[in-house]
């Protein structure tokens, strides 16, 4: 359906988004974010259109996780800033931290 095809339009774009724009560390995160909200919506709209209630635990799990991943990622943005003076991510070595 229509509603199916948005929802894969949207992970590939983030996909294709965190392919291509990966010079700052900001970018990727949105496109992260935007990547684990795409799943979210497909997995709440699955109960739904399934009519059934024993998938409505794992968007929640999901939407945890993602809250995580978001606070994570900011703290490690961050740290990089004060540490190196930009998010760009060609200067993030794990050699050198």
């Amino acid at each position: 359906t229509s509603l199916h095809l948005s929802f894969y339009s949207a992970f590939t774009l983030s996909s294709l988004g965190l392919a291509f724009h990966r010079t700052h560390l900001v970018s990727a995160l949105l496109c992260l974010e935007s990547i684990i909200l795409s799943i979210y919506i497909a997995l709440a709209t699955l109960p739904i259109e399934r009519q059934t209630t024993s998938f409505t635990l794992i968007p929640i799990l999901i939407l945890t996780f993602s809250a995580c991943e978001a606070g994570t990622g900011l703290a490690i943005l961050v740290a990089s800033t004060r540490t190196h003076g930009s998010d760009y991510l060609h200067n993030l070595n794990l050699l050198q931290c």
